[in-house]
């Protein structure tokens, strides 16, 4: 559980709420069903209409990582690569098909593969590239799902207020029908933007920053498994690499 995360929430709708109430108001006069229907429901029904199912799918399942970020192991992944170098450099690099076989990262184990079956150093790079070149960018394209949301959600704000006005001028004769078509419009925007500032928009980048950390921790597999596949030896490869360490 990444606390930074859950406590930034909190603080957020903390603060909207506690200046509410040092203002004299009450969190009641924030509660607003017909306000919530609209921001809510026509933010997502726009988002939707953007987004391709694969990319909502992925959007949906990587929306965890911001609650419970995934924490490459750099230390844990350099080690491995030494281990690596120094077992092809005693059993040649054949001694690192069980290795492979044993490996649960998909990714160093397809690189662990195409050292085994020989191929070419620049071989292996595009091969590796191009799966850490696809994967980001299809996690990139999930992550707009939410972005996109955080960009709309302000708009259809400013359209729940517009509805919230257009009902208070149609009833002006009747006093009592102008204080609930005076909270939708208010409340709306207040919904719309708060939704947009404190959580979507925050959402869509910690998710970037986990994506990030992601291609990083590969860019370091791909360079330890080229230095191996050129036979560097495995001290020179730790301290090339020490540099990903955090």
């Amino acid at each position: 559980m990444d606390i930074l995360s859950l406590l930034g929430v909190i603080v957020g709708f903390a603060a909207l709420i506690g200046g509410n109430f040092i203002e004299g108001g009450s969190w009641q006069a924030l509660v607003n069903g017909p306000a919530a229907l609209i921001v809510l429901g026509g933010t997502l029904g726009a988002a939707m209409l953007q987004t391709p199912m694969v990319q909502l799918k992925r959007a949906l399942a990587i929306f965890p990582w911001v609650f419970n970020p995934p924490r490459p192991q750099f230390e844990q992944g350099l080690q491995r690569l030494v281990r690596w170098a120094v077992a092809a450099r005693k059993e040649g690099l054949l001694g690192l098909e069980n290795m492979a076989e044993k490996e649960p990262d998909g990714f160093a184990r397809k690189g662990l593969q195409l050292l085994v079956d020989g191929s070419e150093s620049e071989a292996i790079r595009r091969v590796l590239e191009t799966d850490m070149i696809v994967g980001e960018q299809r996690d990139l394209d999930a992550a707009k799902f939410y972005e996109s949301m955080g960009g709309y959600s302000p708009t259809i704000g400013i359209i729940g207020a517009v509805m919230g006005l257009i009902h208070v001028m149609r009833n002006l004769a009747d006093p009592s029908e102008l204080g609930p078509g005076i909270a939708v419009a208010f409340v709306a925007t207040i919904y719309g933007v708060a939704l947009a500032n404190l959580f979507l928009l925050p959402v869509a980048n910690k998710i970037k920053t986990c994506i990030l950390d992601q291609s990083q921790y590969r860019e370091l597999m791909i360079e330890g498994i080229i230095a191996i596949a050129e036979g560097e030896n495995p001290r020179t490869i730790e301290m090339k690499l020490d540099g990903y360490l955090r």
